[in-house]
């Protein structure tokens, strides 16, 4: 499993376009822009269409033309990920609805003083999750890499404004883990990643879809560490507008 280098892609311009479809004439059409888009990655991201295709077909054990159809349908899926996530934590106008599974476990986590480590994956949205989370009346702090090419970044941050969550961005000097502590002494939620990693990381290999995986294990040993209750959340998306918001596992202290 090769490591993850902290980045991800797109342009200035291409934001900025679909900024302006989503001010103007809203996520729909969005959409449909974005079918044109994910072709585009689909044809000329050689590097990332050959890991998913493999995933689709070695791994799923789909046939050729399904896991080729499925790799299009991931970036436009991607895509789709994107757009919810400036629409909504730029207050943008729209139809989105959502549900909440295990909320009632996350208020206990509150109640009970310590803070937490909310534990999750790429999968779904986890921007819309840290989003969502809001309504907890606690602090979220997201801990993630600071790898994202500036200019995109100022530019997302133009129009987002203020974020609804704080982000801790890991530092070689470890200064993050001082930030960790700070927020968890507040009675405030930390929230990780655990299915990626960057080289020189600690990781611990475990049988995933039938092959050995990597995988990180600095949050699980922060969690021990800090003796604090841990939960995994995710907010999935089951339809254009819909997301569906899941706390998975029992409340537990690593």
């Amino acid at each position: 499993m090769p490591s993850w280098q902290g980045k991800s892609k797109g342009t200035k311009t291409g934001y900025r376009i679909f900024v302006g479809i989503l001010r103007h004439f809203g996520v729909l059409p969005a959409y449909f822009l974005l079918r044109f888009v994910a072709f585009y990655y689909f044809l000329f991201s050689f590097a990332s269409s050959k890991i998913t295709f493999s995933f689709f077909r070695k791994r799923i054990g789909q046939k050729t033309f399904a896991s080729i159809m499925n790799v299009y349908r991931n970036y436009f899926w991607f895509g789709q990920t994107l757009i919810d996530k400036i629409v909504l934590m730029s207050g943008l106008p729209n139809k989105f609805s959502f549900n909440f599974d295990g909320e009632e476990n996350l208020r206990e986590m509150v109640a009970g003083g310590k803070g937490g480590m909310l534990i999750s994956a790429h999968v779904g949205n986890w921007e819309i999750a840290g989003f969502l989370l809001k309504r907890l009346d606690a602090r979220i702090n997201i801990v993630m890499y600071d790898g994202e090419h500036r200019k995109i970044k100022d530019y997302l941050s133009s129009v987002i404004g203020n974020r609804q969550v704080n982000i801790i961005v890991v530092k070689d000097d470890i200064s993050h883990i001082y930030e960790i502590n700070d927020a968890l002494s507040k009675n405030e939620f930390v929230c990780m990643h655990a299915d990626r990693f960057v080289e020189g990381n600690r990781t611990a290999k475990k049988e995933f879809l039938g092959n050995l995986a990597s995988f990180p294990q600095g949050p699980f040993v922060l969690a021990t560490r800090f003796n604090v209750p841990v939960s995994f959340v995710f907010a999935m998306k089951e339809s254009k507008l819909h997301y569906h918001f899941l706390r998975v596992g029992r409340k537990t202290t690593w």
